[in-house]
């Protein structure tokens, strides 16, 4: 035996063909009871070992999605009439299949075990696959660890991974649409932001949505404020969120949304003790945010790779609902890094995307601007100002570009107008356009925009 062989190709990979049969047999004496119950443990034709299971079971389902009445004689005709009885054995053989199963109504345990069988056979061939990887050593280390990261946490998710049919996809579709609430704004993760979540109808899941700015625009604070708006449950279902900083430190993320959210200026208590009323303040933020499920990693220059393998960890142990990058320039995907900064940047967007297909989340991606957005005289982003990379755009199902008109104003009137325009650029599933907000300038924090806003705001003191 040669180093690394575990003698499985000697070996029978694992199967149980009495549950198997057990399966089948229950289907042939309780049809209609018996198949909704196979569905509904997700259980399809590649889940049994023996080809005769597999081709059966696949008739079988065919036959139950057409409403055919089913019991063992229209069953066996279904079959001859699709030439499909001497692959699976014969009538003889479904007589056998029906008088071996004793309790049909065990159809679920015997599933059970059909699907362990099933998992182990997975295992096994998803190892081999690394095992062979890792001896002939053409990959780096750090991204065959990533990969067999992903292929196990595949399998953790108990038969995710099946090729649904098209008729069955355009079903499922269609019942979506059909029991849609007319009511229902918010079909993804809130936002938190009224104006916002009517524009998009919240965040959804699969899409890598890339806020981007130059400086000082605040678009640490909009992404902080959706994550705690997210987190906390606002105008919307909660749901945990993962936060990877890769420029700010978890103690400072942690303060500064304390203070945020207790609106005080941080500022403005250095060098002094905090009166009774703005302590009372902090204490009840403190007892809002300990609510919220929020996760923070701020690990600094991370890789892609890496952050994606934290990230599949996180949705495994927190059921991650929400992902936020601060920022994409500060990732690294050293793979890559010899090609230029211009091509790393191309890998690392398309791996952010990857990561949100595959852990099924929606992933908030922040990213700067270049100096061509202040070189146009209204000093307005443009997609085209997206930095590094044309790539992002193309990823990205959505673009936000966050800019404050008053920020670029001249004397007195420079920061005293609270607006702040969140455009959003570009909408794969929707229209484009533009979503005011207040930017509180005092306690760093995004509002939703009221009548009163459209007077200026006070000065800080």
């Amino acid at each position: 035996m040669t180093p690394g062989d575990s003698g499985a190709g000697l070996r029978i990979p694992p199967h149980s063909e009495e549950a198997e049969r057990g399966v089948l047999g229950s289907i042939l004496l309780d049809p209609s009871g018996a198949i909704d119950k196979c569905l509904a443990k997700r259980l399809s034709a590649d889940s049994f070992y023996d080809r005769r299971h597999q081709a059966l079971f696949e008739q079988m389902v065919d036959m139950s999605q057409s409403n055919k009445p089913m019991d063992a004689i229209t069953i066996a005709e279904w079959l001859k009439d699709h030439n499909a009885l001497d692959k699976v054995g014969g009538y003889d053989y479904l007589v056998q299949l029906q008088e071996s199963t004793l309790v049909p109504a065990h159809v679920e345990f015997y599933c059970d075990i059909v699907q362990e069988k099933k998992l182990y056979r997975r295992l096994i061939e998803s190892s081999s696959e690394i095992i062979d990887a890792a001896y002939k050593g053409e990959s780096e280390a750090s991204i065959l660890v990533s990969e067999a990261e992903a292929a196990l946490f595949k399998l953790s998710e108990h038969g995710s991974e099946q090729n649904f049919k098209w008729k069955e996809s355009v079903r499922s579709a269609f019942e979506e649409i059909e029991n849609m609430d007319p009511n229902q704004i918010v079909t993804g993760v809130t936002t938190g932001l009224v104006d916002l979540n009517k524009h998009i109808g919240g965040l959804h899941n699969t899409d890598m949505i890339v806020l981007a700015a130059r400086p000082a625009m605040g678009k640490t604070s909009l992404a902080l404020n959706i994550a705690e708006n997210a987190a906390l449950g606002i105008h919307g279902d909660p749901v945990p969120v993962g936060v990877f900083s890769l420029e700010m430190s978890r103690e400072q993320l942690v303060k500064r949304m304390l203070f945020c959210n207790a609106r005080l200026g941080q500022h403005k208590l250095k060098g002094r003790k905090l009166t009774a009323g703005e302590h009372a303040q902090l204490m009840s933020a403190v007892d809002r945010l300990q609510k919220a499920n929020i996760y923070i990693d701020d690990t600094p220059g991370l890789e892609a790779v890496e952050m994606r393998s934290r990230a599949r960890r996180m949705k495994s142990r927190y059921g991650i609902g929400l992902i936020v990058i601060d920022y994409l320039q500060l990732m690294n995907y050293t793979k890559f890094a010899k090609d230029g900064r211009q091509r790393e940047t191309m890998a690392i967007s398309g791996a952010v995307k990857a990561m949100a297909k595959e852990l099924d989340v929606p992933v908030i991606v922040l990213s700067q601007l270049s100096r061509a957005a202040e070189s146009t005289g209204d000093n307005i982003p443009k997609l085209s100002h997206l930095r590094d990379s044309g790539a992002i755009e193309q990823d990205a199902d959505m673009v936000w570009l966050l800019y404050r008109p008053s920020y670029y104003a001249k004397g007195d009137d420079r920061n005293t107008d609270n607006l702040a325009v969140l455009d959003i650029a570009k909408y794969r599933h929707g229209s484009t356009g533009q979503v005011n907000l207040s930017f509180v300038r005092e306690y760093t924090r995004f509002e939703d925009r009221t009548e009163r806003d459209d007077e200026y705001a006070p000065m800080d003191e």
